[in-house]
């Protein structure tokens, strides 16, 4: 714990004016800072000899519907000399663009397409953009709070056609009259029958 506390105090040094916010948590260092500085960073946590997290784990985000500044980026570097993550956030807006680090970690390719198929979070450089996990005419992101839980379409394979179609989702429910008595007790109409 005392060499994580040393690490956070030399990448706040160095890094004074770049982090908003650091601490040391499930021993793992937390940085907060703002989008515009990501990637001098993410360049120092890479090539500085203190810090040396030189592999990129994972990119992800989170939805706050309710915030102004409604996503969170989060990024988790590992540095295997040191054996010690260090997790970078930042808040953003809905339509803002977030730099790539494609060019700095080329695995950043896959993750960063994620997240754009997932929230909707467009990065900016990236060299392919585009839809990794769900399909090419799906609708919507199916990460963020406010999407449905049932999607949009729903897709089946048609006995007819011989094909697999998509179709918008129907959610037809009767209306069901319940009777909220014991079961042990039985229900009125279910003794009326047996008695006749």
């Amino acid at each position: 714990m005392e060499n994580l506390i040393n690490l956070e105090k030399k990448i706040n040094s160095e890094l004074t004016t770049k982090i908003n916010s650091s601490r040391v948590k499930h021993n793992q260092i937390y940085l907060s800072i703002d989008s515009n500085d990501i990637i001098d960073v993410i360049l120092f946590m890479k090539t500085n000899e203190n810090t040396k997290f030189r592999q990129l784990i994972d990119i992800t985000a989170v939805d706050f519907p309710e915030k102004e500044q409604r996503f969170r980026i989060v990024y988790l570097l590992l540095s295997h000399e040191f054996n010690t993550r260090v997790l970078i956030e930042f808040d953003i807006s809905e339509g803002e663009k977030v730099p790539s680090l494609t060019k700095i970690f080329p695995s950043a390719n896959w993750m960063e397409r994620e997240v754009f198929d997932m929230y909707g979070i467009d990065f900016k450089d990236h060299p392919d953009l585009r839809r990794i996990l769900t399909d090419y005419g799906f609708e919507g992101y199916p990460l963020r709070k406010d999407f449905p839980i049932t999607g949009h379409n729903e897709v089946r394979y048609s006995e007819e056609s011989k094909k697999v179609i998509y179709e918008p989702v129907k959610l037809e429910q009767n209306y069901r009259n319940f009777d909220y008595e014991s079961p042990w007790e039985g229900t009125k109409y279910i003794k009326n029958q047996t008695k006749e």
